[in-house]
């Protein structure tokens, strides 16, 4: 998985100290209401599809760029549905990351799902019910995105 080019930059003047970065991840539905995921080549699991914003990108292009650079779908962003600041994320190098994540429910408009980029093992649609094991908090994120009139949820 190739990690940015800002990244890399910032890496090699600040070595392995934590990062805070700008994240989005996108619960898309299809118009038979079946949820897009992805299993993850860093990790192996399933989940939203996500990504890290570029500097100055705004977060829902950024988003909509994401998901049609990992999976071949394109979508557009309907609503914020959650914004979080995770506990920090260490990586096997000894990188720290400290990631906002900005969760938006987003609508299907074209394209087939499959794999698009180094950065996926498996892609596809599925229904309620039938989601593979999730990581944690992805469930909780469609949960909230299938609310069709909910707030946006931050923590308090």
């Amino acid at each position: 998985m190739a990690t940015p080019e800002f990244i890399l930059k910032l890496r090699e003047k600040i070595g392995r100290e934590a990062l805070w970065l700008p994240a989005v991840q996108g619960v898309v539905f299809d118009d038979g209401g079946r949820v897009l995921l992805g299993r993850r080549a860093d990790n192996g699991q399933w989940g939203l599809i996500s990504g890290i914003l570029e500097p100055g990108e705004e977060p829902a292009p950024g988003l909509v760029r994401e998901i049609l650079e990992e999976t071949g779908v394109v979508a557009s962003a309907e609503r914020l549905v959650s914004v979080d600041a995770g506990d920090p994320t260490h990586y096997p190098n000894g990188d720290v990351c400290h990631f906002l994540t900005l969760v938006f429910r987003c609508r299907f408009v074209s394209g087939e799902a499959r794999v698009n980029d180094d950065e996926s093992l498996d892609v596809g649609w599925f229904r309620p019910g039938e989601f593979p094991e999730l990581m944690t908090g992805h469930l909780e994120m469609i949960r909230r995105a299938s609310e069709p009139a909910a707030g946006v949820h931050y923590r308090h």
